[in-house]
């Protein structure tokens, strides 16, 4: 087994309007959106991370800024699924996600949001873990700031 650690964290937009608040693939209406060229995904990008970590091919960096800024793709979906193209020799086997936040509230949400990453990764919703804090307010993050991520993923050796 191996397994490689990913992290993330953006601030709010408090000037774009027409942005939404994108966690995970599920679109939270009504919050403020994060700051980034792309929907600032902060938890897919902690994981695309991760997997990069397994992989060693960092996706995010000159290749999202050629799909974002080049080809106009915002979707932090495409990233991840480019970042899983270089898991040829392993398959994924459970993912554990902390996010700190004081806004929105996680909670409500995430059996959707494990859903999503499930469907994302090719897992089952139990091999996605996901938990919230706001740190008790002690960072940026706990104060309203903003949303960090980080992210562990588990990993095994294609049989052959």
């Amino acid at each position: 087994m191996i397994a490689a650690i990913g992290q993330d964290s953006h601030r709010f937009d408090r000037e774009d309007a027409k942005k939404q608040l994108v966690l995970g693939g599920v679109v939270f209406a009504g919050a403020l959106p994060l700051k980034g060229n792309s929907d600032a995904d902060v938890v897919l990008h902690a994981i695309t991370n991760a997997i990069s970590g397994i992989t060693g091919v960092n996706i995010l960096g000159k290749v999202s800024d050629d799909l974002c800024l080049q080809q106009g793709i915002t979707d932090s979906r495409v990233y991840l699924q480019e970042a899983l193209k270089y898991l040829q020799q392993h398959r994924l086997t459970h993912v554990s996600i902390s996010l700190e936040c004081q806004q929105p509230k996680i909670t409500p949400r995430m059996p959707e949001m494990k859903q999503s990453i499930a469907q994302l990764l090719g897992l089952l919703p139990e091999n996605v873990g996901l938990t919230a804090t706001s740190g008790e307010g002690l960072t940026d993050f706990g104060r309203g700031e903003g949303i960090q991520a980080f992210v562990i993923v588990s990993a095994v050796p294609m049989e052959a």
